[in-house]
């Protein structure tokens, strides 16, 4: 089969493979879309994962089953489905201790381009196929279906983590796609302010529509001073990190009240050490909780987070600002997404209607 694939750090291109074996619990997909991430690019150009050798790249998109396993009771071939990003393996002691994500070691949920090959190849496998996948609504077009791989599931999840409650004054830090889920989700939570950092009119736009009604450049001096001066020196009650770098987590603490919450569902691509101010965290005793997570995959938060899309309550559509047709265009999808022209949130690859 054919799949593109990081040849090196720093290359990729397309190579020729086996096709995966299939378990007695797995199945065998083929795409209908594929989407790029960001994290794709760091783990490419940065090597943020460390040296992978012809790793077929990708881990979102929505797919039809062409295979399944001897016991697998709930997916046939012909299937199509929502594929989540991270494929926990769910008879996991992680998995059975609430940290799915985390099963057979810290992030070893997350699979496709990791450690073993993704989803931008003709065929791919998914492990513990009755756990992982959900059937894709007939109601769900295929871009949109890829948004609930990965940006929707993480940046809900960074309003999980933040803890928003109704009523909240919310910061969300970085309002790339993953960013724009969570101004979404912390509006369909109850927050009564939102406000966003970010400088793209593009992705301003699309945080409006989702919820968010006060904007912070960072190219106008540090967030937290002109957080606290918007909010007349109290500051918020919940930060969402979802851009930025390890710099970033020190302006989240300035900006954040006593008692309040830090979400981070960035990426941290590069650097060493994470920075907490000591006066601003109240010097140890503040109160000023800071949690950082990989989103949960399975099947049932698939079919929760779908059921939002299907019902209209979640629209999807201001996220695939770049939508290209057949496989020939995957690396021109993937360059343009490390390039981030002013008017791109997400570039989409569809492969099937």
């Amino acid at each position: 089969m054919k799949g593109y694939a990081m040849l090196r750090i720093g290359e990729s291109g397309w190579i020729e493979k086996e096709r995966p074996v299939c378990g007695p619990m797995d199945a065998i997909c083929k795409p209908l879309a594929i989407a790029i991430c960001t994290s794709d690019v760091h783990t490419l150009w940065e090597g943020a994962i460390g040296e992978r050798h012809n790793m077929i790249l990708g881990h979102e998109g929505c797919a039809e089953v062409v295979e399944v396993g001897s016991l697998v009771k709930d997916f046939k071939p012909g299937d199509r489905v929502l594929v989540p990003a991270i494929t926990p393996d769910w008879n996991s002691l992680e998995a059975q201790a609430g940290y799915s994500m985390h099963s057979g070691g810290m992030l070893a949920g997350w699979k496709f381009s990791n450690f073993k090959d993704g989803v931008f190849s003709e065929f791919f496998h998914v492990n513990d196929a009755d756990g992982n996948l959900a059937l894709l609504p007939d109601n769900i077009n295929t871009v949109d279906a890829c948004m609930l791989s990965d940006m929707v599931p993480t940046g809900f999840h960074g309003v999980e983590l933040a803890d928003v409650q109704f009523g909240d004054t919310v910061l969300v830090i970085g309002i790339g796609p993953v960013g724009l889920m969570s101004v979404a989700g912390a509006n369909l939570r109850g927050a009564s302010r939102i406000i966003a950092v970010g400088t793209r009119p593009k992705c301003q736009e699309a945080a409006k529509f989702y919820g968010a009604s006060e904007f912070v450049s960072y190219k106008n001096g540090p967030i937290d001073q002109q957080v606290l001066e918007m909010t007349g020196g109290k500051g918020v009650d919940k930060v969402i990190i979802a851009g930025g770098g390890v710099e970033t987590f020190a302006e989240a603490v300035k900006c954040l009240k006593p008692g309040g919450k830090i979400g981070n569902v960035n990426y941290l691509g590069s650097g060493e050490m994470i920075n907490i101010p000591r006066v601003e965290w109240g010097v140890g005793m503040g109160h000023k909780m800071i949690n950082g997570g990989l989103m949960p995959g399975g099947r049932l938060r698939m079919e929760k987070l779908g059921a939002l899309v299907a019902s209209g309550r979640l629209d999807l559509s201001p996220l695939s600002t770049h939508i290209y047709e057949g496989w020939e265009h995957v690396e021109e999808a993937l360059f343009i997404m490390r390039d981030k022209p002013a008017d791109l949130i997400k570039p989409v690859v569809k492969i099937e209607d």
